[in-house]
């Protein structure tokens, strides 16, 4: 990544928060499924590529040594065999598996075959998800817990910022989306457990997505953008091995899918709203307490490193409040749109 080293830089960028590099909109109809060759790893079930390529009618499948690349005229999307990183149009996606050769063939786990790649492909095929009418925003820390900082601030400080201007991007929403209803967990510099967090989401009876809003922290050279979504059962949270409470089915569970779709509009919006400003750090999965209670899609986003030297000044600055937050109001949209009108055909269970 290369940062404008001039300070007025970012100031004189143009915000696009436009149409992301982003595979959603229904754009497939599946091939009617062959025999999907499936075979077992370590316990663990696994798709071959080739199959994903006919079922999502890919035009084009291309190996280049362990360089995977599937395309057709709307979605390139780039695997590596031995990685766990995948790319759809650019945004980037960590797989819980790593692709896997087999008998000379690369596979992909079924896991994430069905509850990522599908739901990003095809996310008009999630029952109900465009149901929604209030967007919950949930700003991350406050009152006696500043969460990370900096010379600059306090991550409480910007979570409850981009909330408030991501608030008043949503209540600006044209036709048909203006009778969304918009709620914030917290909208002073308050303490909030995170189960009172939970309870808050939980005790809105309309169906709703929540979207918790952080800032990072790490070591000076961590820097970027990710995004975390809740891990399916069986699979680890980001960075650890899989334990034995991972097999639980939590409540947020239930929109697995939902929960990948909406990380893939926020992400991918916010990214390209960002542009070189950023770095895209994925997609991934996690086990925050937030994710696993909540009863509706939830994601959390982090919207940079309070602790990279030039990233910190970045996030200090209202421009880049001001397009983090038109990138997730932009999403929401997008998300809305992508789910709605759901259409008939599957991949395996």
């Amino acid at each position: 990544m290369s940062f404008s080293t001039k300070p007025d830089a970012w100031s004189r960028r143009k915000i696009v928060a436009g149409a992301a590099a982003w595979a959603f909109a229904g754009l497939f109809q599946p091939a009617s499924a062959a025999a999907w060759d499936i075979r077992k790893l370590n316990g663990e079930d696994y798709a071959s590529v080739e199959n994903i390529k006919v079922f999502y009618r890919f035009e084009k499948y291309s190996r280049s040594g362990a360089n995977l690349v599937l395309e057709n005229p709307k979605v390139v999307m780039r695997m590596t065999v031995g990685s766990a990183e995948c790319t759809m149009n650019r945004v980037k996606f960590v797989f819980s598996k790593p692709v896997t050769e087999i008998d000379g063939k690369p596979f992909v786990s079924r896991t994430d075959l069905t509850k990522l790649i599908d739901p990003v492909l095809r996310p008009n095929f999630i029952k109900n998800a465009g149901n929604f009418r209030t967007v919950i925003i949930d700003p991350g820390h406050g009152g006696k817990d500043p969460g990370a900082t900096n010379p600059y601030g306090t991550e409480a400080e910007y979570n409850l910022k981009v909330a408030n201007l991501v608030r008043t991007e949503l209540m600006k929403l044209p036709p048909p989306h203006n009778n969304l209803r918009v709620v914030m967990t917290r909208t002073i510099d308050k303490f909030l457990s995170l189960q009172e967090r939970v309870n808050l989401a939980n005790a809105i009876a309309d169906d709703a997505i929540f979207i918790s809003l952080h800032f990072n922290s790490g070591g000076r050279a961590a820097h970027g953008i990710e995004t975390f979504t809740l891990s399916p059962p069986g699979v680890a949270h980001y960075g650890r091995g899989v334990v034995a409470a991972d097999a639980l089915m939590r409540a947020g569970n239930q929109h697995d899918s939902a929960n990948v779709a909406l990380a893939t509009a926020v992400h991918g919006m916010v990214v390209r709203g960002l542009g070189q400003n950023t770095f895209d750090r994925g997609i991934k999965r996690a086990r925050y307490t937030v994710l696993s209670g909540v009863r509706h899609p939830a994601i959390l986003l982090e919207g940079g490193f309070m602790s990279h030297p030039y990233e910190a000044r970045l996030i200090h600055k209202p421009e880049y409040q001001i397009a983090l937050a038109k990138g997730v109001a932009a999403a929401v949209v997008k998300y809305r749109n992508a789910v709605t009108n759901r259409v008939q055909a599957n991949p395996p269970n």
